[in-house]
C-alpha cells in the first residue's frame, strides 16, 4: 500500500507546537514557518529566528527537523533552512531605550577580568548574529576602550550621544571623555547622573543585548541601574580561589537585594591549557565558581582558562581577535550559548506577554 503524500497543512501542524526561543510561542503562530514545499514525502521550509537568539540558530534548526521526523513517519527527507525574523524591540523602560535584553556583568572584587569578559560577551554574541551594544559603567578604571583599541570623543546630535563604533557594534565609556590619566572622583549624585546620561541621552538604536561593564563590588551603579530600568540579568565573574569566591558571593547578594536576577557565574582564569601537549595545568585551581554556583541554586556558564593570548591581546586592543585562538574561543562561544540558551528556556517555562499597541 503506497503511503499518501505529505501536506504542507501536516507540516504546519507537526510544528504548531514548536516554540520560537525568543517569545516561547509557537512559531506557526508567529508565521515563523514559511515557503514550505513539499514533494512527495520530501519536505523543505524557511524557519525565520531572530537575531535575539542568534547562538541557538543551529540547534533550533535541528531541533524543528526532528520535530518532523517525529510528527511526520512517511517523512523521507527534510531540509529547514533559515532566514531573519525581524522583531523590533520594545522601549525599555520609561526612558526609551530600544533593547531586549539588558546584561550586567559584575563581580565581588577588581582583577578577576570582568571586563575582559563583559568585552568577550558581547564580541561573542555578536560574532553569532545578535544586534549588541557594549557600555563600560565601571566609571572608576574603564578598561573597555583599551581593551578594544577604540579612541576619540564621541559626538553629539540633536541632544543625543553618538556611541563609538567597534566594528558595528556601539560602545560606550566615561573612558572616552576624559584624558586617560584623569581619575574620577565622583560621590553617588554624579554616578547616577553619568548612568543616565549613558542610558537615556544615548543613541544606542535597536539592540538585542546591551551588555553593561559594571563597577567591582557593591556600589551605587547597580542601585542606580535597577532604579532607571529592569535588568534581564547579571552574570557574576570570579576566579577560582576560595577569597575571590567570598566576593562574588556578596557581589550576588547586592545583586539580588536590588531585585536583578542572576544569569550565572563565570569562572576566569580557571586552569592553563598547554598550547603544545593541552594537558591543563590549575595555577589557581578550578571548579570553585561551579561548585559555588551549584550550592547556591544558580546557573554556571562557563569556565575560560588563563591563556597568554587573552592578556596579550587585551593590552594590544586587540581584544577581538581572541576568538581567532582555537583554545579560547570555544570557551567564550559556550558562556554565550549558555547565557542565551537560560533565557530561552525561561521564556519557555513562562513565554513573556505580547505587547500591545495603543492607538
Amino acid at each position: 500500500m503506497t503511503e499518501s503524500p505529505i501536506e504542507a497543512t501536516a507540516v504546519e501542524a507537526a510544528l504548531q507546537d514548536f516554540c520560537d526561543p525568543e517569545t516561547g510561542r509557537s512559531v506557526v503562530q508567529q508565521e515563523q514557518v514559511r515557503e514550505i514545499q513539499v514533494q512527495g514525502n520530501a519536505v523543505t521550509l524557511t524557519l525565520a529566528l531572530s537575531t535575539w537568539s542568534a547562538p541557538l540558530w543551529q540547534e533550533t534548526k535541528e531541533a524543528a527537523e526532528e520535530k518532523l521526523r517525529e510528527k511526520l513517519p512517511a517523512l523521507q527527507s527534510v531540509k529547514v533552512d533559515l532566514a531573519i525574523h525581524e522583531r523590533p524591540p520594545e522601549k525599555l523602560g520609561q526612558v526609551g531605550l530600544t533593547v531586549k535584553g539588558l546584561i550586567t556583568v559584575g563581580s565581588g572584587k577588581g582583577g578577576v577580568g570582568k571586563s575582559t569578559v563583559a568585552a568577550g560577551l558581547a564580541i561573542g554574541l555578536q560574532r553569532a548574529g545578535c544586534r549588541v551594544g557594549l557600555l563600560d559603567a565601571d566609571f572608576y578604571g574603564p578598561s573597555i576602550p583599551h581593551l578594544l583599541g577604540i579612541s576619540g570623543s564621541p559626538q553629539q546630535e540633536n541632544n543625543e550621544i553618538i556611541p563609538v563604533d567597534c566594528n558595528g557594534m556601539p560602545v560606550m565609556s566615561i573612558g572616552l571623555l576624559i584624558p586617560p590619566d584623569q581619575a574620577v572622583v565622583w560621590r553617588g549624585p554624579m554616578l547616577h547622573n553619568h548612568m543616565k546620561l549613558f542610558v537615556e541621552q544615548t543613541r544606542w538604536g535597536e539592540l538585542d543585548y546591551l551588555i553593561v561593564d559594571m563597577p567591582p563590588g557593591t556600589g551605587d551603579i547597580a542601585l542606580s541601574l535597577s532604579q532607571m530600568l529592569p535588568v534581564t540579568g547579571a552574570v557574576i565573574v570570579c576566579t577560582p580561589q576560595e577569597v575571590a569566591l567570598l566576593d562574588a558571593v556578596k557581589a550576588i547578594s547586592m545583586m539580588q537585594t536590588v531585585k536583578i536576577p542572576i544569569m550565572g557565574m563565570v569562572e576566569n582564569m580557571s586552569g592553563f591549557v598547554c598550547p603544545d601537549c593541552q594537558k591543563q595545568y590549575d595555577i589557581f585551581g578550578s571548579g570553585g565558581a561551579k561548585q559555588k554556583a551549584e550550592e547556591l541554586g544558580l546557573p554556571f556558564l562557563g569556565e575560560i582558562p588563563i591563556q597568554p593570548t587573552i592578556r596579550s591581546l587585551g593590552d594590544q586592543g586587540q581584544l577581538q581577535a581572541v576568538f581567532e585562538d582555537p583554545i579560547v574561543r570555544p570557551y567564550l562561544e559556550r558562556i554565550c550559548h549558555r547565557l542565551v540558551k537560560n533565557l530561552a528556556d525561561t521564556n519557555a517555562a513562562e513565554p513573556p506577554l505580547p505587547k500591545l499597541t495603543v492607538l
